[in-house]
């Protein structure tokens, strides 16, 4: 059966939040985040998004079956860490459009559902008036023991998409990884795109 899109707002992702914890649950235990799926921790993380009017969710479904999802949400309405590189940095947070996670099941993948929910995302940033797109991701050594023979890292489809690595903007957040026994911190760099065709640059507060 084909995948089909659907993009949800504001108060409509709330019926999704299950669907959404479970697919981070299993695709975030894989390298490189490793995450060790907590539902307690997933319930207050997403309960954010369920909480904005401006947040998105665009859905990627097998049937009646959640098999991937991308969320976003605007950045003034997140979390300390994700706000903060942007305040020490004099952005305007209004301007300013979170991606979440983009979570998909394996057997889904190669197929442009990738691209089809960057587009969803970015639609919904354009509809807000935001001017500039972002997102985090978390970095590991390249000689990293973990690493599978054939992973792949996302930058290059980051860069077709237009956005730009940026070298020194990170945020730290905790999960507890596969194996621990608590949790601890990880770092995460920031990928940004401007989206009002004005460069690269980061929208500064004037």
């Amino acid at each position: 059966m084909a995948v089909r899109i659907e993009t949800c707002t504001g108060a409509q992702v709330a019926a999704h939040l299950d669907d959404l914890a479970r697919l981070r649950i299993a695709v975030f235990r894989d390298y490189p985040y490793l995450y060790d799926g907590d539902a307690a921790y997933e319930r207050d993380y997403l309960a954010t998004y369920a909480r904005s009017p401006g947040s998105v969710f665009v859905l990627a479904r097998d049937g009646d079956t959640v098999v991937g999802a991308a969320t976003g949400i605007p950045l003034a309405e997140e979390g300390e860490a994700f706000r903060r590189p942007f305040l020490a940095r004099g952005c305007l947070l209004a301007e300013v459009y979170y991606f979440g996670e983009s979570v998909l099941l394996p057997a889904y993948r190669g197929q442009g559902i990738g691209h089809r929910f960057f587009d969803g995302r970015e639609a919904q940033a354009r509809r807000l008036g935001c001017r500039l797109a972002a997102f985090c991701a978390v970095e590991r050594a390249d000689d990293d023991p973990r690493r599978p023979a054939d992973y792949r890292p996302h930058d290059a489809f980051w860069r077709k998409r237009g956005y730009r690595r940026q070298e020194a903007m990170f945020c730290t957040l905790d999960w507890k990884e596969r194996g621990d026994d608590a949790a601890s911190g990880h770092r995460l760099r920031f990928w940004l795109r401007r989206l009002d065709g004005r460069g690269d640059a980061v929208s500064t507060s004037r």
